[in-house]
């Protein structure tokens, strides 16, 4: 039904965890595509080992890289991105599918509720890392724990159709190691006229707070704001605000912003920093 990929540098444990969620918690065998960045703890081994398919790279190449290199191998009609430092919580699968009846076109971006230790859309702490998860205390409570289905989610774990994903060119490849990716690939998908970003209560993972190949990355750090910035023109926290209006209610797809007193006052600041981070950029470039 779906391709999971699933991106990976040097963190098997997370990962042999992620796979036993998605083995034990879906209701439907999915094809799951990993990208091993060096894999030299022995991700690659076991990767090999238990026939899982793959893509490869002998150094890290960031997050961005990495999706796309795995979704190419993708042979399912919906792509599902997700973190190797996610745990699968039982049925996440079938609310997707339900949701996905619904809809009549590719337009659209369908991504989970992340309970989290100490933040997330539900803090709830099962473990701070891998030591010390519960595994039982997650299940006994995951249920109970009630967020809502929420407007302009940029999260991972998220889902869209192959066709679409293949037609914004997927995750754009100058925010590696990754931050400010998921807005960019948000705004990519607003440019082609999807105005469905919902966020579904009910299909939620456990999220161990970003061990992932940005966090632990030996890449140039990227300043995704900046980039973000100056390739859009406005700063991600004013797309997400005005056009995503993200972690409010769902109350259907989207529509164009309203353009009042505060939404002209923010794209001004915008602006302003978009010509400071120009002349800043410039004068940087003399200094050298």
């Amino acid at each position: 039904m779906f391709s999971i990929t699933i991106p990976t540098y040097n963190n098997i444990d997370y990962l042999k965890l992620c796979l036993h969620s998605l083995k034990k918690n879906s209701q439907i065998n999915h094809e799951i595509i990993l990208h091993v960045n060096d894999g030299s703890d022995g991700t690659l081994d076991y990767v090999k080992t238990n026939d899982y398919k793959y893509t490869f790279s002998k150094k890290n190449v960031g997050l961005c890289t990495s999706i796309n290199m795995a979704s190419r191998e993708a042979t399912s009609k919906f792509i599902l991105y997700a973190h190797d430092d996610m745990y699968f919580c039982p049925n996440w699968d079938l609310f997707l599918i339900n949701e996905l009846k619904k809809l009549n076109n590719n337009k659209f971006y369908l991504s989970g509720t992340m309970i989290e230790p100490n933040s997330g859309h539900i803090p709830f702490n099962c473990g701070e890392n891998i030591k010390d998860f519960n595994e039982e205390k997650l299940l006994k409570n995951y249920e109970k724990l009630k967020f809502f289905d929420h407007q302009g989610s940029h999260f991972a774990p998220h889902l869209v159709e192959k066709s679409m994903w293949e037609k914004v060119g997927g995750f754009s490849e100058e925010f590696n190691p990754g931050d400010c990716s998921d807005p960019d690939f948000n705004m990519k998908l607003w440019k082609q006229g999807v105005r469905i970003f919902k966020g579904i209560n009910n299909f939620k993972v456990y999220h161990f707070s970003s061990i992932t190949i940005r966090k632990r990355s030996d890449i140039i750090q990227n300043k995704g704001d900046k980039t973000f910035l100056k390739k859009w023109g406005i700063t991600h926290k004013f797309f997400k605000k005005h056009y995503l209006r993200s972690r409010s209610i769902y109350n259907g797809p989207l529509k164009e912003p309203k353009k009042n007193f505060h939404y002209f006052f923010q794209y001004i600041l915008c602006k302003l920093k978009l010509i400071y981070l120009i002349i800043f950029d410039k004068n940087k470039k003399k200094w050298n």
